[in-house]
């Protein structure tokens, strides 16, 4: 199944974090891992003990780690003083609990998606002796953050907060990844169901709550806040994911393949992206009509007409416009918080993908 967004572009850049940080984080996750595999609620055997570590090796460091590291930069930013080494451990933690969401959605995405390569190697379920089997993987990875979480915070005033927060971001997710199916549903090519509505719906909840939210609201707790009166925050959070979405899809065709890693195929793939509801949005009811029988063809000429009639409707200056508008919105949501660490962490995040280039 073809869908709008993938899990794996969320780049922020990581040049805030020290490489000591990042060391001390990976080997928090050896810590974590070797507590999973010997997890006495189960009876491990080699086998299942190899299986597991196999699979998360595979599947949860890989990326970027930008979200599991969000966590200790914001916690650091809202306590405005060095972390001792308890709770650069326990901020740790948290992001790793994002990375193996990360990878939960990812192994399961990968499978609906019927996708070939993650991160320059095949997917989990396309390896031999996996198979299927990466169904259940899926549901393993999903079952270790409570564990993590009870082995580590379940002393902690904030705990029951914290198995709240990610059970409801983990809904939210998952709603957001059915709407963005039952809309781009195979067989179904229908570009009059395509809006900036539903684009911003997916995007917001398939994205931005886990990439952007969560890492925040998890930095907010340890920090010993009540979310219920960060509302404001949760809003701009998830306006700046949107906004991260929509230059995803904006370099998707017009980012130089180089810089950005890949070769751009929304176009091809059907995808629900910002550029083609805005094109629809503009275009005359000719222009609609080239659209429709263009878009989502895999030959080559019929990409080169849609990119052409995206020049033709200017909409890399309508994307300039969309980024300059965004970008004063959240400076000016941002500076009207009453804090000045809040202010730190969300100025932080913005400053990592305005005007991003991959």
């Amino acid at each position: 199944m073809k869908k709008v967004f993938r899990f794996s572009h969320f780049a922020l850049s990581t040049t805030t974090m020290s490489t000591d940080l990042k060391s001390r984080f990976l080997q928090v996750y050896d810590t974590l891992k070797s507590e999973l595999i010997n997890d006495p609620a189960f009876e491990f055997d080699e086998d299942s003990r190899q299986w597991v570590e196999k699979m998360l090796d595979y599947n949860v460091p890989g990326g970027k780690l930008n979200r599991g590291l969000s966590v200790i930069d914001s916690y650091q930013l809202l306590k405005g003083a060095e972390l001792t080494d308890d709770e650069v451990f326990l901020a740790s933690a948290l992001g790793w609990c994002i990375e193996w969401l990360q990878a939960y959605f990812l192994v399961l995405d990968d499978i609906m998606d019927e996708s070939h390569t993650r991160r320059g190697q095949p997917c989990w379920f396309r390896l031999p002796k996996v198979g299927m089997i990466a169904a259940n993987d899926g549901i393993i990875l999903r079952n270790h953050i409570p564990r993590i979480l009870k082995k580590h915070f379940r002393g902690k005033p904030y705990y029951v907060d914290l198995l709240d927060l990610f059970n409801e971001v983990e809904f939210q997710t998952a709603s957001g990844q059915m709407i963005d199916l039952i809309t781009t549903l195979v067989g179904e090519k229908d570009l009059s169901k395509y809006s900036l509505s539903i684009h911003r719906r997916i995007v917001q909840y398939k994205t931005a709550y886990y990439s952007f939210y969560l890492p925040v609201a998890c930095a907010l707790l340890m920090s010993g806040e009540d979310l219920d009166k960060h509302e404001e925050v949760k809003n701009v959070l998830v306006e700046m994911g949107t906004y991260f979405q929509v230059q995803d899809d904006y370099l998707d065709c017009f980012g130089a393949p180089e810089v950005i890693g890949k070769i751009g195929t929304d176009i091809e793939d059907f995808k629900c992206s910002w550029l083609v509801v805005k094109a629809l949005e503009l275009s005359n009811e000719e222009q609609k009509k080239f659209l429709h029988e263009n878009y989502g063809k895999k030959d080559p000429s019929s990409v080169a007409k849609v990119k052409e009639l995206y020049h033709t409707l200017n909409l890399q200056g309508v994307f300039e416009e969309y980024e300059n508008a965004s970008y004063k919105k959240l400076i000016t949501s941002i500076e009207g918080h009453p804090s000045k660490a809040v202010q730190a962490v969300l100025k932080s995040f913005l400053g990592k993908i305005y005007k991003r280039q991959k």
